[in-house]
C-alpha cells in the first residue's frame, strides 16, 4: 500500500504539509528582484535572528537538507584523515549515504553505544581511548548528538555537558544534529542556549522542515573561528542558494514568532497521548514526537489493515515499528490510533 491509501498517516514529520504561516512568509519575501546569493535582507537578518534565540552571537548558514547540513558541518569539522564518533543508530551513520564520509573526504565514522539511542560518556571515553592518535590511524575530530534522538528521546543539559567534556578533553570539537531540536526544547522545558552551546556544542545542524517549514534548514557557529572553509564547502556542494531569501524568510518567521515552540509542544503532547494507550508496547521513552512499538508482525498487519501508516523499525518481518506524530496531526486520527492501541494490548 502507498502512504496516500492510509486513512491515518504517521509515517514521518517529512510527510507533513507546509505551515500556512510559513507559506505566507515566502510569499511576503516574492516582492520584485532581490539581490541574489545570501545578500538580501532575509538572509542578512539571520545572524541577529539565531543570536537572539540562542543568547549569545553566533554565525548561521542555510543550506535546504539536514543531510547537507549536518556532511558540511562535520567535513569542516574534520579532515580527510578524521574520526568522528557518532551513536550507532544516529541519522549521519543509518540514513545519509556516506555523506559525512563524501563531503569531508574520507573521514571515518566510530559507532559509540549508549541506551535508548543516547551516547554515554563512559563509552565514548571508551572509544577515544581505544583509538589513540599516531601517525597509522584516523585523527579524532569530532564528536556528533542528536537531539532529540534517532530514538525520540532527549539528552538532558548536563549530560550534554558531560559529553562535550570529554570529547573537549580530547580536542575534539562536538556537533549537534537538531533535526528535531524544537521537539527536544519543548520536552525538556529549557532554555536552546542550555543544550547547546552552554553544555559545549560548537556547530549546531538546525531543522524546521520536521517541524513545518520547506526546505529550510540550517548550520549555525557558536564559534565563528571553526567557520573557516565552510561558506566555500558550501558553495562547492552546491547549497549555496542563489535565492536563499526564501528559506531565510521562514527561519525568521520559526523563530522570531514562535513558530518552532507552538508546533512541537503540540506533535509532543499528541505523542505522550499515544504513548499511554501504547503501555507496555514502548521500547523507548517518549521525550519528543516519535514512539518506537512492540507490535509483532501480526500486530503491525492487523493496524495497516485498520488504515493505519507507519514504518517497520528494522526488518519489515520484524516486531518493532515507528510512528512520528506532525505538527499538524489530526486529533481524529491520534484518537483513532489510541483506541486501535488500547484494543491490541487487551486482545
Amino acid at each position: 500500500m502507498t502512504p496516500e491509501t492510509f486513512t491515518h498517516a504517521f509515517y514521518s514529520d517529512n510527510t507533513a504539509t507546509v505551515a500556512p504561516e510559513l507559506l505566507a512568509s515566502i510569499a511576503a519575501a516574492n516582492a520584485g528582484p532581490q539581490i541574489s546569493y545570501g545578500d538580501d535582507p532575509w538572509t542578512g537578518a539571520l545572524n541577529d535572528a539565531f543570536s537572539r534565540f540562542f543568547g549569545a552571537p553566533v554565525q548561521a548558514f542555510v543550506v535546504t537538507t539536514g543531510t547537507a547540513a549536518n556532511a558540511l558541518s562535520l567535513a569542516t569539522l574534520s579532515p580527510p584523515y578524521g574520526n568522528v564518533f557518532a551513536h550507532a543508530v544516529s541519522h549521519v551513520v543509518e540514513d545519509e549515504c556516506g555523506a559525512v564520509e563524501f563531503y569531508s573526504g574520507g573521514a571515518r565514522l566510530t559507532l559509540v553505544d549508549g541506551d535508548h539511542g543516547r551516547i554515554d560518556p563512559q563509552a565514548l571515553e571508551h572509544a577515544l581511548g581505544a583509538h589513540p592518535p599516531n601517525v597509522h590511524t584516523v585523527q579524532p575530530a569530532a564528536l556528533t548528538l542528536t537531539q532529540a534522538t534517532e530514538l525520540g528521546t532527549s539528552y538532558r543539559p548536563e549530560a550534554l555537558a558531560a559529553l562535550s567534556a570529554v570529547a573537549h578533553r580530547y580536542g575534539l570539537r562536538v556537533h549537534m544534529d537538531g533535526a528535531r531540536l524544537a521537539n527536544a526544547l519543548c520536552f525538556l522545558d529549557c532554555e536552546p542556549a542550555d543544550v547547546t552551546w552552554r553544555a559545549g556544542v560548537d556547530v549546531l545542524s538546525f531543522g524546521a522542515t520536521k517541524n513545518g517549514a520547506l526546505g529550510a534548514e540550517a548550520v549555525v557557529f557558536f564559534d565563528p573561528q571553526l567557520v573557516r572553509d565552510f561558506e566555500l564547502r558550501r558553495k562547492r556542494a552546491g547549497h549555496l542558494l542563489s535565492k536563499s531569501r526564501y528559506p531565510a524568510a521562514q527561519l525568521l518567521t520559526y523563530l522570531d514568532g514562535g513558530l518552532w515552540r507552538t508546533h512541537a509542544a503540540r506533535a509532543n503532547r499528541l505523542a505522550r497521548q499515544i504513548a499511554a494507550a501504547a503501555g507496555p508496547t514502548l521500547l523507548h521513552p517518549v521525550e519528543a514526537n516519535e514512539l518506537f512499538l512492540q507490535l509483532g508482525a501480526g500486530g503491525k498487519r492487523a493496524l495497516r489493515g485498520q488504515g493505519f501508516g507507519f514504518y517497520d523499525w528494522g526488518p519489515a518481518a520484524g516486531p518493532e515499528a515507528r510512528f512520528v506524530v506532525s505538527w499538524n496531526q489530526t486529533a481524529e486520527s491520534v484518537e483513532a490510533l489510541c483506541a486501535a492501541l488500547r484494543a491490541f494490548r487487551s486482545a
